[in-house]
């Protein structure tokens, strides 16, 4: 069965909000997932700490996964993603305000499946948080 939720990785609570608004847009928003630094993502996604309850069989359709971010940054996250069998070849799209091309070299280097700038203007990130959801999560064919 394809996923259709998306976990979105984020330590900016206006950007979640705004992702999450442009979702709501296009009838997303009841399938996001939010974690609020590295540590909370690996722990969602491998059923650990405060998820251990949670049925990891079940993974997103992708991950939008910051860079900069407390306890652990998002090149860590995508490192731990794409070295586990379970998760190696799930979806991860890097969504950052980062300008810096080390960032983005290294994380295609390190396997992520797109890399978006995130727009400075509200309208511009809304659209571009809209168009991502609706292709990950609805038109992408995933590979399992």
């Amino acid at each position: 069965m394809k996923s259709r939720y998306i976990l979105l990785v984020e330590d900016n609570p206006d950007d979640v909000k705004l992702t999450i608004k442009a979702f709501e847009r296009s009838r997303l928003a009841n399938l996001v997932e939010v974690a609020r630094d590295g540590v909370e993502a690996i722990d969602f996604l491998y059923g650990e700490g405060k998820h251990a309850s949670r049925d990891v069989s079940h993974l997103p359709a992708v991950v939008l996964l910051d860079l900069k971010m407390p306890r652990m940054d998002g090149l860590e996250v995508l490192r731990r993603i794409r070295a586990d069998e379970r998760t190696k070849l799930l979806p991860v799209v890097v969504l950052t305000s980062s300008l810096e091309d080390k960032d983005r070299v290294e994380s295609y280097r390190l396997g992520t499946n797109s890399y978006v700038r995130k727009p400075v203007d509200f309208h511009e990130f809304v659209d571009a948080a809209q168009q991502l959801g609706l292709y990950w999560a609805v038109l992408n064919e995933p590979a399992e």
